[in-house]
C-alpha cells in the first residue's frame, strides 16, 4: 500500500486534473475574503463578464483597514472607507456573506474562520492574504494566494499549482514554564532561517505539537510563512474534534460523528517519506525574541546578539539600533502590542492577564490589546479579563489587524521600539522606522509591566 502523509491525503483528495509532470488543477473548498486583495478581483470578472461560480463557499470579513477605536462611527480616513464599500457592494452584488464591522462575527480573517468551525480538517481553504496558512493547525491545507488567483476561485473555484513539496519539522518532550507556542515556532526558524521551507507544505508532529491547544497549533502554523513555506499542518486529533464541536458552521449530530470518522483517516501513514525532515528537543527552548529585521533573527531571551560578517546583517542592526554581542534584557521599550492573527485569540489574552493581575503598567509603556474579533472581544470581557487590563492601565481596543501593519491608525512611531505578538518585524513593517521585536504574549505583557524587556524565565512562579 502507498504510504501518505497528511499533505498527500488531502491535496490528492482534491485534483480536477493533472497535466504529466505539471500542474495539477486543485478544487478549493472555502474562499475566505478581506478589503485589501479582493476588489481588484471583483472587478477583473465584472469586466469580463464572468459571475462568481460559487458564492456560497466564500465568507468575507472586515479587518485590515479597520479603526479599532469607535468602530460604530464614520471610518475616518478616506481610502479606508472606500475598501469597506466596496466590499460590502460586491458582497451585496454577488451574494457572499460579509460580516461587516460592528457584526457579532467580524473579526481578523484568520481569528473569525476557526471559531465559527468554517476551518475543518481536510479541506482546502484559500486567502488572498499570506497568513492563511494558520488554518493548517487543523489538518487543512490552507495557503494564501495573489488577487489574479482570487478571481480564478471566484471564477472556477479551483486553481492551477504545482504540488509543493513535503517537509516535517519533529519536536518532542515536555516544554519549560513559560515557554509558549509563539516560543516554539519563533525558535525552529532562528534555527531553520526564513528560506528552509521554500518550496514546501511543512507537517509539526510529535508531541510538543499534540500536547498544545488549537490556539498554540494555530500560532505555529500561522508563522510557518515566516519560514518560507507554502503552508503548514498539524494533523487532527481529540483536540481538534473538540474545538470544532457545536460550533456555527461546524457539522452537526451524525453528520458530525460522519466526519470525525473521515478526520481520523487524515494523520500521516506509518513510514510516509517526506521530501526533508527536522528534528528539535522541548528542553532547549527558551522564551524567544527578535533582534532584527526578519523572524529568523530570534534568540534566547537571555541571550548575546550573534556576531555576522554580512552586509544585510549590519544593515539589520543598524536599523533596529543594536549590536553585535548586546544583550536585550533591560532593553528600555515604550510600546508593547498583543494581537494580529498570530496572537489575539482568548488564550492569548488569559495568558497577558495572568502574569498582568495584581501589577501595573510600566509609565513610559503604551500597551494596546487588540482581540482578534468580537467573539474574542465578548470572551475578554464575560471572564472578566478586561477589568484586569483596566485596573493596570492597558488599552482593550476593537478587533483587527491593528498595529500588525501599518494600514490603519494604529502605527509605532519612528524610531520606537515595540514588543509585539505579531509575525513580522520587517523594516517599516508597524510604521515608518519602527522597531519591532517579536514575542510571546506572556513576554509582551511583562514588557508593558517592567518597561523593559526581562528575563521572564526569573519571574515565573
Amino acid at each position: 500500500m502507498n504510504k501518505k502523509t497528511l499533505f498527500d491525503k488531502v491535496w490528492d483528495s482534491h485534483v480536477v486534473s493533472s497535466i504529466e509532470n505539471g500542474p495539477q488543477i486543485l478544487y478549493i473548498d472555502r474562499h475566505l475574503i478581506h478589503e485589501v486583495t479582493s476588489p481588484q478581483a471583483f472587478n477583473e470578472l465584472e469586466n469580463r463578464g464572468i459571475p462568481i461560480f460559487r458564492p456560497d463557499q466564500i465568507i468575507a470579513t472586515a479587518d485590515h483597514n479597520t479603526p479599532t477605536l469607535n468602530q460604530d462611527q464614520p471610518i475616518k480616513d478616506a481610502l479606508s472607507r472606500k475598501q469597506l464599500e466596496q466590499l460590502s457592494e460586491n458582497c451585496k452584488k454577488n451574494n457572499i456573506t460579509l460580516y461587516e464591522l460592528g457584526h457579532k462575527y467580524n473579526g481578523i480573517v484568520h481569528v473569525m474562520a476557526p471559531e465559527l468551525g468554517i476551518t475543518q480538517p481536510g479541506i482546502t481553504m484559500v486567502c488572498g492574504d499570506s497568513h492563511t496558512s494558520t488554518h493548517g493547525a487543523f489538518g487543512a491545507i490552507a495557503f494564501g494566494i495573489g488577487t489574479s488567483q482570487v478571481a480564478q476561485v471566484f471564477a472556477s473555484q479551483c486553481l492551477l499549482l504545482k504540488k509543493p513539496k513535503s517537509l516535517r519539522v519533529t519536536v518532542n518532550g515536555k516544554l519549560k514554564n513559560g515557554v509558549l507556542p509563539k516560543d516554539v515556532i519563533l525558535y525552529i526558524i532562528s534555527k531553520l532561517g526564513t528560506n528552509a521551507g521554500t518550496g514546501y507544505f511543512c507537517e509539526y508532529a510529535g508531541s510538543v505539537f499534540e500536547d498544545m491547544s488549537m490556539e498554540g497549533r494555530m500560532t505555529v502554523c500561522n508563522m510557518s510563512i515566516e519560514m518560507g513555506a507554502r503552508g503548514g499542518m498539524i494533523a487532527p486529533d481529540q483536540t481538534t474534534f473538540d474545538y470544532i464541536k457545536g460550533r456555527k458552521f461546524s457539522p452537526k449530530g451524525e453528520e458530525f460523528e460522519k466526519k470525525v470518522n473521515y478526520w481520523k483517516t487524515l494523520p500521516t501513514d506509518e513510514g510516509a517519506v517526506f521530501d526533508n525532515e527536522y528534528t528539535f528537543d522541548a528542553d532547549d527552548i527558551e522564551p524567544m525574541i527578535t533582534y532584527g529585521t526578519n523572524p529568523g533573527m530570534g534568540i534566547k531571551i537571555t541571550e548575546t546578539i550573534p556576531e555576522e560578517d554580512n552586509a544585510s546583517f549590519k544593515k539589520s542592526l543598524n536599523y533596529m539600533d543594536f549590536k553585535a554581542g548586546e544583550r536585550l534584557i533591560d532593553k528600555p521599550i515604550n510600546y508593547v502590542f498583543i494581537g494580529s492573527c498570530t496572537n489575539s485569540r482568548i488564550e492569548d489574552f488569559r495568558v497577558a492577564a495572568n502574569y498582568i493581575k495584581g501589577k501595573q503598567k510600566a509609565d513610559n509603556v503604551t500597551a494596546w490589546l487588540v482581540p482578534g474579533s468580537k467573539q474574542v472581544e465578548a470572551q475578554i470581557i464575560e471572564e472578566g479579563l478586561k477589568a484586569i487590563f483596566d485596573e493596570a492601565g492597558f488599552e482593550l481596543r476593537q478587533p483587527g489587524c491593528s498595529a500588525c501593519l501599518a494600514m490603519n491608525d494604529d502605527k509605532i512611531p519612528q524610531g520606537e521600539y515595540c514588543v509585539s505578538t505579531s509575525n513580522r518585524n520587517f523594516e517599516g513593517r508597524q510604521g515608518q522606522g519602527a522597531r519591532t521585536i517579536l514575542a510571546s504574549p506572556l513576554v509582551a505583557a511583562a514588557t508593558a509591566v517592567e518597561g523593559k524587556i526581562i528575563d521572564i524565565t526569573k519571574h515565573l512562579n
